[in-house]
């Protein structure tokens, strides 16, 4: 049971602070997820076929890493509480992991970059783990007061959008400034810079944030059939993983595919700065929105499903129009679809706490680090699912890496961008 007095305000610092978390995140997680693959394939030198494997492997790599991240989590105990100190510790040394991740040796053997790519990958995927997770979990245990779990998700995701805008505006001129025309030293470069972001916000969010929400301790061990059981009553966490799997498919999937997009489709890889540009004020104020469409629906499900049926609205109209011969109406439904997903994004974590405190009013059981952990592997699996499907079909259609692509290679990288994450 939690202590009466956690339902407090909590102060505006703790709020940037912890907005602060998911910008560090961005840095590290949303880089990967919108440069990695074209770093592989068209850096690294690595085939489509090995990338798509590298993808699916790994999410059975997070399966078990995972709810044991989670579980651990659930059980720390120190001064500073149960998840503050894993982003203390977790974030400057999943820093260098990522640094090694975009170290290219173009000289290596096929076997040996393959070997490099899984294993940089999967620490990198197990760091990122200790560090989202108690991140993701934080929330929860900072408040009990449902509006003011609302206003933190809405710093966090307005934080987020403000990060990734920034990341897809400077990410690939940076590349081309510090490289010099050479792409492996820009994305090296990148790497470091960003890396220290992500552990500079995380080590902010940890010394301005503080956990309240205090949990009886239990006597007698939770067995983790136990753990599960409590899980698969919880119907609206169900619910959330669910929705954290499709938003995962839609989301790292299309933005795998935006570089691709506008480097073959459009002609120009230079427009991908332009697109993010126009997009980044949509981003935060859709995120800013959530609050007051939360008031008026007066729920955050239903919330979700407005800003996600909008979003599926405005992505299928962008497939009819082009940034070169159609710019006024591309850029426009661009803007619409990412207010859309923005308010989106924010309500699908604003609901999780919530789903989490149902399932310990319904069974008794709280075990914060342990569900977000599915929360996060159905997030990882859509995220594995998009890009790896992505990889291996433009893989059996003839991609061929910097050259002019088939038609069939188009028009999968087109629908990528717009038809199938609307449907989504």
């Amino acid at each position: 049971m939690e202590n009466n007095e956690t339902n407090v305000k909590v102060p505006l610092i703790s709020k940037i602070a912890y907005g602060m978390g998911d910008v560090g995140c961005n840095f590290s997680w949303m880089f990967v997820g919108n440069f990695l693959m074209i770093f592989y394939t068209d850096v690294f030198g690595i085939s489509m076929s090995a990338v798509a494997g590298l993808m699916l492997f790994s999410r059975f790599w997070d399966a078990i890493n995972d709810p044991v991240v989670g579980g651990l989590s659930d059980k720390t105990k120190s001064k500073c509480g149960r998840y503050r100190p894993w982003l203390l510790i977790a974030a400057p040394l999943t820093a260098i992991v990522l640094i090694l991740t975009f170290w290219a040796h173009t000289e290596w053997s096929s076997n040996t970059k393959i070997i490099y790519m899984a294993i940089t990958y999967c620490i990198l995927v197990l760091g990122y783990t200790c560090v989202n997770i108690p991140y993701g979990t934080l929330c929860g245990a900072m408040t009990q007061n449902i509006e003011e779990r609302a206003k933190i998700n809405t710093f966090r995701s307005v934080s987020a959008m403000v990060a990734i805008g920034i990341i897809n505006i400077i990410t690939f001129p940076l590349i081309v400034k510090l490289g010099g025309g050479n792409d492996k030293k820009g994305y090296l470069l990148i790497a470091i810079l960003y890396g220290c972001i992500f552990a500079a916000c995380h080590i902010f969010c940890f010394a301005n944030t503080k956990e309240v929400v205090t949990i009886e301790e239990k006597k007698k061990k939770i067995s983790l059939k136990a753990q599960l059981k409590a899980v698969s009553e919880n119907k609206p966490y169900i619910i959330a993983v669910i929705g954290q799997l499709l938003f995962g498919i839609t989301l790292y999937g299309r933005n795998a595919d935006a570089l691709y997009y506008f480097t073959y489709v459009e002609g120009n890889k230079a427009l991908f700065s332009t697109y993010s540009l126009f997009i980044i004020i949509p981003s935060i104020i859709g995120a800013a929105c959530f609050p007051l469409v939360f008031k008026l629906t007066n729920n955050k499900g239903r919330s979700a499903s407005i800003f996600a049926l909008l979003t599926g609205i405005s992505m299928f109209c962008m497939y009819f129009f082009t940034a070169v011969e159609s710019p006024i109406p591309f850029y426009l439904f661009s803007c619409l679809s990412q207010f859309f997903f923005s308010g989106f994004n924010t309500a699908i974590y604003a609901i999780i706490p919530d789903c989490v405190e149902y399932g310990e009013w319904k069974t008794g059981l709280r075990n914060d680090g342990f569900q977000y952990a599915f929360i996060s592997l159905g997030n990882k699996i859509g995220m594995a699912i998009g890009t790896s499907l992505l990889a291996l079909v433009l893989g059996a259609y003839g991609y061929v890496a910097n050259q002019q692509q088939n038609p069939q290679v188009l028009a999968i990288i087109k629908h990528s961008f717009t038809t199938i994450p609307a449907v989504l």
